[in-house]
């Protein structure tokens, strides 16, 4: 599972994933691309899965980049406690996905496998997505 090695807070603030996209807009590194249409916060084991999803179908031919990490802990109370008493304990970890981030990218495959690729793996996450293809790349 993908986590970072250590944080500055243990238990940040809950961050927004309202809103469009700074970077990451379209693909860089691979030919195809998973774009994200709507914001989300997708789970360490969500990424996972994905990438599972999509190197099972490659069966280990190309390359899968991951341009997504997730940095942020989700906290959860322990189940019947009462209210109050302070945050609860880190319980997993989530990355921020605002509209238009390309989270998983491509490349070194033929155009169907990556597409069918893309397609298993975006039944893994939980935003809606389009696949799109590298600019200027025909």
């Amino acid at each position: 599972m993908l986590m970072p090695k250590r944080t500055k807070y243990r238990r940040p603030h809950r961050v927004s994933y309202e809103g469009k996209a700074k970077g990451n807009l379209e693909v860089l590194n691979g030919t195809w691309g998973l774009q994200a249409t709507e914001g989300a916060w997708v789970t360490n084991r969500q990424i996972e899965a994905a990438r599972i999803a999509m190197t099972r179908h490659m069966k280990r031919v190309g390359k899968v980049w991951i341009n997504i990490f997730p940095h942020i802990a989700k906290t959860k109370k322990p189940l019947e406690v009462r209210m109050g008493s302070g945050k609860g304990a880190p319980d997993s970890w989530v990355a921020v996905v605002k509209t238009g981030k390309v989270m998983f990218e491509i490349g070194g495959v033929s155009d169907e496998i990556a597409k069918e690729a893309l397609r298993l793996a975006s039944h893994k996450l939980p935003v809606t997505t389009k696949i799109i293809r590298k600019v200027g790349d025909q």
